[in-house]
């Protein structure tokens, strides 16, 4: 499968820099287990840099590692090092890459942002910590630059590397 990246597009109102907060952040997945040509839906996950299991033959980790009830074959996704990106003011309605997984045998088909971003004001650098996306919109006011700001049309898409 290999590399598959989440992008994102957004509306950005006076606002800059929209980010994952922290290492721990969770990545909500709707995963996908393909076997051969066969795609199975899963359920919604979560996965966090900050997650490692141990993959089977002391081949290293990966952030989520699942087990096929079918063919017992051990599938995982690894959230890529440095591959996480912010949304920037610049990026404004476009489809821009914010992270990528490494995926073997599973693969995202869904996301759904929740809880855990952050960003800045654009004239005033104001950090705004825990930004909800799971609405697709969030709103809220600057006060020293005396404007609103504001995330709308949250949407995103999977792209094979």
């Amino acid at each position: 499968m290999g590399k598959i990246a989440l992008q994102l597009r957004a509306t950005l109102e006076n606002i800059t820099n929209l980010r994952p907060l922290g290492e721990d952040f969770r990545w909500y997945l709707k995963i996908s287990l393909v076997i051969s040509l066969l795609r199975l839906v899963v359920k919604m996950e979560s996965v966090s840099k900050k997650d490692s299991v141990a993959l089977k033959g002391g081949r290293g980790s990966a952030s989520m590692v699942q087990k096929c009830k079918l063919c017992a074959r051990e599938n995982s996704i690894e959230i890529l090092s440095g591959t996480i990106k912010p949304y920037n003011a610049e990026d404004n309605e476009k489809f821009k890459t914010i992270v990528e997984f490494e995926c073997r045998g599973l693969e995202p088909v869904d996301f759904q942002p929740q809880a855990g971003f952050a960003a800045e004001g654009v004239e005033s650098g104001t950090v705004f910590n825990d930004i909800n996306l799971q609405e697709k919109d969030w709103t809220d006011y600057d006060e020293k630059a005396q404007e609103s700001v504001g995330i709308f049309e949250v949407t995103h898409q999977f792209v094979k590397c």
